[in-house]
């Protein structure tokens, strides 16, 4: 005898936790900010906002620095439930205590306003700073590892309570016959193997269990289109969840 899929309801979704590894539901009471199309379903009376959206002017003086990506978030505000995802990538919540942590910009899907979000001096990634949850996807499941350590710059997912990373690069890899081959043919020219990213000091470093970046893709608008094999599995994970 089989069993059938479970259920959900706004009774029984978690609450600030995973739905299943690629779906976390966030229990909304108050705001949120949101990185734009991370957000596939809802419960409950919830509005979402432009971060230049007036009434919130003193949220976002306290807590959205970055004007690089002001058009890629939103404020979520009122009260339900929120299920997050990502293209079926995995998903997960972390909890800053008076931390400093800095995250690849794709990656972060939503974060509460007790943390403070700022602009990378490293192109590409978003730092956070203070106390409160944040979630995050990732291209399989991810480890924290101790400085000192160097790492492929496609491994990289973020970095906790340490300094910026240095780059690396083995300019022996690229030395002799096979290096002019990898260097006419640019096989093997980007990989972890030629480049790295040095981080010494204390703190944690966060890595993705593959070295293939996740796929960005821009807030889908009317008339836009995302492939269809990422949209298949992010909309089969959550129906089966669901149970559509």
């Amino acid at each position: 005898m089989t069993t059938g899929p479970v259920v959900w309801d706004p009774s029984t979704l978690p609450t600030d936790d995973n739905v299943n590894p690629y779906a976390f539901s966030v229990a909304l009471n108050g705001r949120w900010f949101l990185q734009k199309g991370k957000m596939v379903a809802y419960y409950g009376n919830i509005t979402f906002h432009p971060i230049g959206y007036g009434p919130l002017d003193s949220l976002i003086s306290t807590s959205f620095h970055s004007p690089t990506h002001v058009g890629d978030w939103v404020v979520a505000e009122g009260q339900g439930h929120m299920i997050l995802a990502d293209r079926a990538y995995d998903v997960n919540s972390y909890d800053l205590e008076q931390g400093n942590l800095t995250v690849r910009a794709g990656n972060l899907l939503a974060f509460a306003p007790t943390l403070a979000l700022k602009q990378s001096i490293i192109p590409g990634f978003l730092t956070l700073i203070g106390s409160g949850k944040f979630v995050a996807a990732s291209n399989g499941p991810v480890h924290f590892v101790e400085p000192p350590i160097r790492v492929d710059p496609q491994a990289l997912v973020g970095w906790a309570d340490c300094p910026s990373p240095c780059h690396h690069y083995d300019h022996a890899y690229m030395r002799g016959v096979l290096g002019g081959v990898r260097r006419l043919t640019g096989i093997g020219g980007a990989s972890g193997e030629e480049h790295q990213y040095e981080f010494v000091g204390a703190g944690q470093v966060l890595l993705q269990s593959t070295e293939v970046l996740m796929n960005e893709l821009v807030a889908v608008e009317p008339g836009h289109t995302v492939p269809a094999q990422s949209a298949q599995a992010n909309l089969g994970a959550l129906g089966r969840q669901l149970g559509f």
